[in-house]
């Protein structure tokens, strides 16, 4: 992308920090700088506007394409008409998405810009796009994003590519390409040492996790049947903390060994996992049918404890989905159940201490690309995706209230959040 140079100058003036503010709106935060007489030289790229600050932004995924809707008005931002199932992931840079588009990964850009610059801070708006970057991936599936670096795994030959999250914008330009055998559905997250934490597998089934330093592997284990859904937790004196799904129990990677989590029950599956960056607790599903028709509708979550290599069930007298899952800014978790409430629990305790309605009474499809409930958390700020109102409702995780209730013109298959910073 084509870039000028733009000589900004800037008196006594207070500079408006991203963040959610109250009275039923999305923005964000404000803040005071004092910027005095001088003046600051600020590269911005062509197609940007100076704004005093940010207004978070939700990319929603529906039939026919992606759009873009201000979260502080509800007003649609941008439409982006594409065909096919699009799954949408965080890239990590707090700006732009990565598209699962077949055997690609596109690059698209939320159009929200902040530039550091000394102790502050200057924003810049722009038209959300498809951008032309592209990670080719056979069969693109998930992507994981920690400590500045950003995963993306290709399930249709098991290989993966590591990109410094700082420069996903250049592509395949700084990408690091790693193999793991076989073809499989699988994940891989960069650690902050260095070393590499995988899955191994073949296309019928998966069961073996690895951390690789280099050449040297460091750990590895095959007990993990159906390996599914990576989280990484507070990480310990001695590094990282990852955990990882399995159909017979959790695994727990940290001190350089792998760590099995006791349960009660022969099929114990946690594939779906969220974890919070302060918090050794990582909230997961639990499911214990393996021939459920179509689909298992389990009413307790797992709270997993990384410390103690324990699991403890949470009761919610409800069902929920494998989109329902978060975690709030104290570390509490997050479920949102068929009854169209959002449960927050206590992580320490596992008392359920709030439920808040925030949509109709709902129930899983069989076919999980179909339209459903959706929750995503930012900064203290949760989101839900209602497909039978089509609706996007907006829940301050600080007093537990709706604040806002935005019409969409289409149910949502996939949403991702972006606040700029």
């Amino acid at each position: 992308m084509k870039k000028y140079k733009a000589l900004i100058a800037a008196s006594a003036a207070a500079l408006l920090l991203a963040g959610c503010a109250g009275n039923n709106s999305a923005s964000m935060e404000e803040a005071d700088h004092d910027h005095h007489d001088h003046e600051h030289g600020i590269e911005v790229e062509e197609g940007l506007t100076e704004v005093s600050k940010l207004e978070r932004r939700a990319v929603l995924a529906v039939e026919g394409g992606l759009v873009t809707v201000n979260l502080a008005t509800g007003e649609v931002v941008n439409e982006v008409k594409q065909d096919g199932f699009l799954r949408l992931n965080q890239a990590g840079d707090n700006r732009h998405l990565l598209v699962s588009k077949g055997n690609e990964f596109q690059l698209f850009d939320t159009g929200l810009v902040a530039e550091a610059h000394g102790d502050h801070f200057h924003y810049f708006e722009g038209d959300p796009k498809l951008t032309d970057v592209k990670f080719p991936a056979e069969k693109a599936g998930h992507v994981t994003v920690h400590d500045g670096y950003t995963t993306l795994f290709a399930d249709g030959d098991g290989t993966f590519q590591v990109v410094p999250t700082e420069h996903i914008k250049h592509g395949t330009e700084d990408a690091e390409l790693h193999k793991t055998g076989d073809a499989h559905h699988g994940v891989a997250v960069r650690l902050s040492d260095g070393s590499i934490f995988h899955t191994e597998g073949h296309p019928d089934a998966r069961s073996v996790l690895r951390v690789v330093n280099g050449e040297k592997t460091v750990a590895v284990t095959e007990d993990c049947p159906g390996s599914h859904g990576e989280a990484t937790a507070k990480p310990n004196a001695n590094g990282d903390v990852v955990v990882m799904g399995c159909q017979n129990g959790p695994f727990v990677f940290k001190d350089g060994q792998f760590h099995k989590v006791p349960v009660a029950d022969a099929y114990s599956r946690s594939g779906n996992l969220a974890g919070h960056p302060d918090s050794p607790i990582v909230l997961g599903d639990y499911k214990v049918d393996p021939n459920a028709d179509p689909v298992e509708r389990p009413t307790r979550v797992a709270l997993i404890d990384t410390e103690a290599v324990s699991l403890k069930l949470v009761e919610l007298n409800s069902a929920y989905w494998f989109r329902s899952l978060g975690r709030g800014p104290a570390g509490e978790g997050l479920v949102l159940t068929y009854d169209g409430n959002l449960n927050v629990i206590d992580q320490n305790t596992g008392e359920v201490t709030n439920r808040v309605p925030v949509i109709g009474e709902w129930e899983e499809k069989a076919d999980w690309q179909e339209p459903g409930p959706i929750l995503k958390v930012n900064g203290s700020w949760a989101y839900i995706t209602d497909a039978v109102k089509k609706e996007l409702v907006v829940v301050d995780l600080t007093s537990f209230e709706v604040t806002k209730r935005i019409s969409l013109d289409k149910p949502v298959v996939e949403m991702e959040i972006v606040a700029g910073k």
